[in-house]
């Protein structure tokens, strides 16, 4: 089960005076600033600096400023980098900033990014279809020549939609196939992995090569992953035995691993070698343990795919007697013999945004590739979305985004940049298919609280904050919506990088909960007290299987 630790972090800058009574802005705050300092310098020379006539009455201090500013002087935070920002949702000023401007590494907060843009680009209803076709000839129950699997990149498929679709061929009578099986995922390019992605997570699930033809062990859809659990034998010294799911003959199981005694350590390990299939399960798992669950990685998904549809056709008796190929296209003029169509984007967001599903991010980023250029390639999707973005008023020129998921440490977006795409998009006719798909703050249900199921819980933030958290060594972030005591919502972005502790998630909670508690005639937010959230190392996304 791969027991990385890679430990989502962040870091925050000390506030700066950017944080101080600033006056209100409206967003987009990347290209206001100009105007805003031009604007400040005809005040001043306008109304001079003395005299009643010419003094000029501050905007007060929203109410949670100074718990704002408390929580960015965290020693935790000390000697890294912080970007904030909080605006009116209802007519975009911007009501604190700082660092408002700074490039920030987001982690999952890209996701923020590729998500807003595949339900703009590709739209709420968008469905992927899987297909089987042949172009030849039937005798009777035999089909004279190659049978084809075509993908179009659904990350949701299961071994039952592959077994359903080898029943429909059974069913259409085809019992015998003269030539092999041809597993066509040339909707996408053979680019698998995203640009920097750590060698060391290569054969972990959330760092999962991207195909237009995979298949999920289960329904937290973690396509091009294969799920193993482990159980001790009866007795110290016996091997633990190993289930696949999905059973396949694709990926090769190595145990070398040892039952221990029941008071003995658990050093149980699973791990994929570079470059293939062979999953070494190795150390020791003590005896009267529950079972393990191991999510890893396959070398090669659309080949893993294909043996799984191979092994339903085979179940439902009809069989193939060439060879399975990958890579190569569906003749034109094929026949569809059978056909899966997924659920639509707007049902899909659920587990990929709830769960922070790095594979369906990548997935989706090709698929807008492809709809709007024709290619599935990260190039030509991440040019969707930066057109995208551009019309709903983010600075592309001052973001660098290289990936749909923010697995990559090459991206870099500000706290300003996320804050205006958070207020464009309320305008949007899909607004709320969206913002229902994000984490809910202590929200017990898996498929609503998210990765924020365990944060703010007995605040006023429970329930009541919609956002997208982001988590890497060194970086942490929590960016999206919150309704005030007097209810206000509120947009807001945090990006915190470069700090050293394991978690600095406290921090970010602590900022949002006096955004939830303050109101005109609360104190809330002043008190320096925080929010009593965990706070925990790691968000869910990255432990299984401890799940969301």
């Amino acid at each position: 089960m791969s027991r990385h630790t890679t430990s989502p972090g962040a870091s925050a800058d000390a506030p700066s005076a950017a944080s101080a009574s600033p006056p209100p802005v409206r967003l987009p705050w990347s290209r206001v600033r100009t105007r805003i300092t031009a604007v400040a310098a005809g005040l001043f020379l306008v109304l001079g600096t003395g005299g009643a006539a010419g003094a000029r009455t501050a905007p007060p201090a929203p109410p949670w400023q100074k718990a704002v500013d408390r929580a960015l002087a965290d020693k935790k935070l000390d000697g890294g980098t912080s970007g904030v920002v909080v605006g009116d949702a209802s007519d975009g000023r911007v009501l604190y900033r700082h660092r408002a401007g700074t490039r920030l590494m987001p982690a999952s907060n890209t996701k923020l990014l590729t998500s807003a843009a595949a339900m703009d680009v590709l739209g709420p209803g968008y469905r992927y279809t899987t297909d089987v076709l042949t172009r030849g000839a039937r005798h009777g129950g035999t089909l004279d020549g190659d049978l084809y699997l075509r993908g179009t990149g659904d990350p949701t498929l299961l071994a039952k939609d592959y077994d359903a679709l080898a029943a429909d061929v059974a069913d259409s009578g085809i019992e015998k196939v003269t030539g092999g099986l041809v597993a066509d995922d040339t909707r996408f390019d053979t680019q698998r992995l995203g640009a920097s992605w750590a060698a060391d997570d290569e054969s972990a699930y959330y760092s999962s090569q991207i195909s237009a033809l995979t298949v999920a062990p289960d329904e937290d859809y973690d396509a091009g992953t294969v799920l193993l659990t482990v159980t001790p034998g009866a007795k110290a010294g016996e091997k633990p035995t190993v289930k696949a799911t999905p059973s396949n003959r694709y990926v090769d199981v190595d145990v070398t691993a040892k039952t221990v005694a029941e008071d003995g350590s658990d050093t149980l390990s699973v791990e994929r070698e570079h470059g293939g299939n062979t999953i070494t399960v190795s150390g020791g798992v003590p005896a009267g343990a529950d079972p393990v669950q191991s999510w890893t990685s396959v070398w090669e998904p659309t080949g893993y795919a294909a043996s799984v549809f191979a092994d339903a056709l085979r179940e439902h008796g009809v069989r193939v007697e060439g060879d399975t190929e990958s890579g190569k296209a569906t003749p034109d003029g094929a026949r569809r013999v059978a056909r899966h169509t997924s659920m639509p984007l707007k049902k899909l967001n659920f587990p990929f945004l709830k769960l922070s599903n790095n594979n369906h991010a990548e997935v989706l980023t090709k698929t807008m590739g492809y709809e709007t250029a024709g290619k599935g390639t990260w190039d030509a999707g991440l040019k969707a979305i930066d057109a995208f973005l551009e019309k709903s008023g983010v600075d592309t020129d001052a973001i660098r985004q290289v990936d749909g998921s923010g697995l990559s440490r090459m991206d870099n977006v500000s706290a300003g940049e996320f804050a205006t795409l958070l207020q464009s998009v309320r305008k949007k006719p899909w607004f709320k298919q969206w913002h229902e798909a994000l984490p809910v703050a202590c929200a017990s249900d898996r498929l609503t609280g998210g990765t924020l199921r365990d944060r703010m819980c007995d605040t006023p933030a429970e329930g009541n904050v919609h956002a997208k958290t982001g988590s890497l060594t060194g970086a942490s972030a929590l960016s999206g919506y919150v309704t005030d005591a007097d209810g206000r919502e509120l947009v807001f972005s945090i990006v915190l990088n470069n700090f050293l502790p394991e978690s600095v998630k406290d921090v970010e909670d602590e900022i949002v909960v006096a955004l939830a508690s303050s109101g005109k005639d609360s104190k809330a937010g002043e008190s320096g007290k925080r929010s009593g959230a965990p706070g925990g190392a790691l968000e869910c996304s990255w432990t299984k299987p401890a799940r969301c």
